[in-house]
């Protein structure tokens, strides 16, 4: 820890009881806690969560966390045309009801989610990842359970958590305020690249089910939960169906697909991934399809979790709001070739993924199509 000390001309002798009282401020010792960060203290958080982090290490991982950089050993010889592939992303304000519930150990698996499943759309393997969490104030067990969380998530993708920086912002954050963010590495063969330029007509369309609102959209459901119908985080809502309270709901931890995603491509004939986030299944599944053709989505072959009814009856909202805003129940779309759908089909159910087929490509100009109504319980 660093000290600023001001020298002056008298500063070896004794002061009397003259000396005015601003040159004894003047002379005080400053430490870089009396600005309110406590360098101890995030020392403190590395050593709590070191047993996380190795758990999440890959033979690849060379030396130990503390470093300046992480380092990790590609096996060139593994790939004949690698290519790296990274993800930047957050969690948003769903850090929010984690703060204002105190509860931190699930925000590190969405962290996760967002950055790995974007790589997997892809075809990447997650290799490593690398978080930032700025704060307010280092309380090394909160630090320690947020990076728990991450730890897991990694662990789930099947990647390392190599490295990150945690920061401590007096001024900027309040002490109980933080906020995260993680970049992830993948590699994948060039000539494996999944996308739109392997997309035909007549490909499948298989769903993947979320496990509610995953990461997006939680500043029109604070809005609205919170704001408009005054809930409360606490309370049980029989509009749910179950026995947690609504922020339990809320923080429900993101669905990680990547490896599940990893084998089905292994195992079947996987034109692309949509990860269904923010812009939901329109703004998402877009995005792999090429000009020349539409994919056809039929809403009533599934049922979104009673959360989004719940959001969308409180805040009257439109749907199209809802479905260009929220992920719907959906959380990663595959395009698979028509011959290899039930073969999906029974390997996803198989890794207890309850996947059902919720559409079609056909000739097009690119679209996504929405038919029909979502059932209703």
């Amino acid at each position: 820890m660093t000290n600023v000390t001001d020298r002056t001309s008298n500063a070896g002798g004794a002061t009397g009881d003259d000396t005015p009282d601003f040159d004894r401020e003047y002379r005080r010792t400053v430490t870089y806690s009396d600005a309110g960060v406590s360098i101890h203290a995030g020392e403190r958080a590395v050593e709590l969560l070191k047993s996380k982090v190795h758990r999440t290490s890959r033979p690849e991982v060379v030396g130990d966390i503390g470093g300046f950089a992480g380092l990790f050993r590609l096996d060139v010889q593994k790939y004949k045309q690698p290519l790296l592939a990274s993800s930047t992303d957050g969690v948003g304000t769903k850090l929010v009801i984690a703060q204002q519930m105190d509860v931190h150990d699930t925000v590190g698996v969405d962290l996760v989610a967002m950055v790995v499943d974007d790589l997997v759309a892809c075809g990447a393997e997650p290799l490593f990842l690398l978080d930032y969490i700025a704060c307010g104030e280092v309380i090394p067990e909160k630090v320690a359970a947020i990076a728990a969380g991450i730890a897991d998530g990694c662990r789930t993708a099947g990647c390392s958590l190599l490295g990150g920086e945690t920061a401590e912002h007096p001024g900027v954050l309040r002490p109980h305020e933080y906020d995260l963010s993680a970049t992830g590495i993948g590699v994948v063969e060039e000539d494996a690249v999944l996308g739109p330029h392997r997309v035909e007509v007549g490909d499948v369309v298989i769903a993947m089910p979320s496990t509610g609102l995953h990461a997006n959209g939680y500043s029109l459901v604070r809005h609205i939960l919170l704001g408009m119908a005054r809930m409360r985080l606490e309370s049980v809502m029989e509009d749910l169906e179950n026995q947690r309270t609504l922020g339990q709901e809320l923080l429900t931890p993101t669905k990680i697909y990547a490896k599940d995603c990893l084998d089905l491509i292994t195992e079947t004939d996987v034109r692309a991934l949509a990860h269904i986030t923010g812009g939901g299944i329109p703004g998402n599944l877009v995005r792999v399809l090429p000009d020349t053709v539409d994919a056809v989505v039929d809403r009533s072959t599934w049922r979104p979790q009673p959360i989004f009814d719940l959001v969308q009856r409180k805040g009257r909202v439109e749907q199209s709001e809802m479905e260009s805003t929220f992920n719907m129940g959906v959380g990663m779309m595959a395009l698979v070739a028509a011959p290899d759908s039930d073969r999906a089909l029974a390997f996803l159910r198989g890794r207890g993924i309850d996947a059902w087929v919720v559409g079609e490509v056909i000739d097009g100009t690119g679209q996504v199509q929405l038919l029909g109504s979502h059932t209703r319980g």
